[in-house]
């Protein structure tokens, strides 16, 4: 009897399951609102997978491995923000967007580079004391009620004096039963309008204060306002108020009492640096020029000025030191008579993967108008759903919108989907000024209804350069 000659299959590895959502997942859910590009869309599914499976490695291979850093070529209104920003929210990322032309190189009047991280970890922690802030609200509530309670029931109603119990209650088991007979009161809404006079922090006036300009103080996160009021000393003071308008104050105070700032702030200087994302947008305005007059204030200078930023290093913030290693930096830019060839060559080695996203075409334009859950049509039905005006578009009619887009972007400038919102503005200008009169009234937007609004502006291509 002759023994198989293929070896034995190797038993399959146990491979632990990896959080968050799958490359495929995540195009998926792109898909819900960005029609198309999906090179665009394959390449940061790919980068934000590649950040989960960071996490499962042991902590010496985490401090080598590095993010794949992107830049996204395509002009305006092609969907290169929005890819970046829904990416963000499906890992509930902190995330800025930032114009690359608005900086200027370290010694010159204006943004320094390393003010995108402090603005970064300013949103962190925003977001962070916030969603602290709702874990412990319950908490916050109760505690508010009870202050509430003591000022409505105050606790030394009982007096030492009073011994005489009544109908079988001693004077604690009247106090009792009066306070939760006012806080049912409390919950049901039945004392709004009762005064009450809670014991509050009185806020420190608002105080002025004058950076000269050029000093860089605003941008090193050093708010001087915050820390002249916190040198002041803080008042409590007694203010006569309504039950409904002491319950936020009292809402707010036991609310900062409850988080821990310290832990906020651990937490979210952890985040910047594991999962934050900077999109870097307009990169293609610092690309270098030949110039044979001056220093080169805006390009080249900040160019070099990003580079250890995308490389990793360490910034200073007025919550401590946070390290740009691990955060994923998404380039964009038009670069229009450019290339990111441009691009001084440290900087183009940060960001080895480049996706082109294509100009929309008409077939695009009828999809992003009819396809994603916060289409153009949808969000203008809602809005005049309020007014009581029911707005209905036709297949004809989104299709003539998509056609008139299409065309006005070859004609004058392409300014991509944004052009949509013009389109729509347009179109729908008569019944938005007239919605409060049309209530009960529905409005059928067909091919017709467009034509009849619009064809006039299509064709005076000058007229359009200026109206759409």
């Amino acid at each position: 009897m002759t023994q198989s000659s293929n070896p034995a299959a190797p038993p399959l590895l146990s491979v632990p399951a990896i959080p968050g959502l799958t490359p495929k997942q995540i195009v998926e859910e792109l898909d819900k609102y960005i029609i198309g590009q999906d090179e665009a869309k394959k390449a940061v599914a790919i980068a934000l997978r590649n950040r989960a499976r960071r996490r499962m490695l042991d902590p010496v291979m985490q401090e080598e491995v590095y993010p794949k850093n992107i830049i996204m070529i395509g002009p305006t209104g092609v969907g290169k923000t929005e890819i970046a920003r829904r990416l963000a929210k499906l890992e509930d990322a902190p995330f800025i967007k930032v114009e690359a032309s608005k900086f200027t190189e370290v010694g010159y009047v204006g943004r320094d580079v390393e003010s995108m991280i402090r603005d970064l970890t300013e949103i962190a922690v925003t977001r962070e004391r916030a969603r602290k802030t709702e874990e412990c609200r319950e908490a916050a509530e109760r505690a508010a009620e009870e202050r509430l309670l003591d000022l409505l029931v105050p606790p030394n109603l009982v007096r030492s004096t009073d011994l005489s119990p009544e109908g079988g209650m001693t004077p604690q088991e009247r106090l009792h039963a009066t306070r939760e007979r006012f806080r049912q009161m409390l919950r049901e809404g039945a004392l709004e309008d009762r005064m009450v006079e809670p014991e509050i922090t009185e806020r420190a006036a608002n105080v002025m204060v004058g950076v000269p300009a050029g000093t860089g103080l605003e941008e090193m996160g050093i708010d001087l306002k915050d820390m002249i009021e916190k040198m002041m000393p803080t008042k409590r003071k007694r203010k006569k108020m309504k039950v409904a308008e002491a319950r936020p104050h009292l809402l707010q105070e036991e609310a900062e009492r409850l988080v821990d700032m310290d832990q906020i702030v651990k937490d979210a200087l952890q985040k910047v640096e594991q999962t934050g994302i900077v999109f870097l947008d307009e990169i293609d305005k610092i690309v270098g020029r030949e110039s044979g007059s001056g220093p080169d204030v805006s390009r080249s200078g900040v160019q070099r000025d990003i580079l250890p930023l995308v490389e990793g290093s360490t910034v200073f913030t007025k919550y401590g030191m946070v390290k740009t290693d691990h955060i994923l930096f998404i380039a964009a830019g038009a670069f229009h008579g450019s290339s990111p060839a441009d691009l001084i060559p440290e900087l183009q080695g940060r960001f080895p993967i480049r996706v082109e996203l294509d100009d929309l075409d008409e077939e695009d334009f009828k999809r992003i108008l009819s396809e994603p859950q916060n289409s153009l049509p949808r969000q203008y039905a809602a809005l005049l759903k309020t007014e009581g005006v029911t707005l209905e578009f036709t297949e004809d009619g989104i299709a003539e919108m998509a056609r008139m887009a299409a065309y006005i972007n070859s004609e004058t400038e392409n300014i991509g989907a944004r052009r949509l919102h013009t389109i729509m503005e347009s179109l729908l200008e008569e019944v938005s000024f007239n919605a409060p009169d049309l209530a009960g009234t529905r409005v059928v937007i067909d091919a017709q209804y467009v034509k009849d609004r619009l064809s006039g502006i299509v064709e005076d291509t000058d007229l359009s350069r200026y109206i759409l």
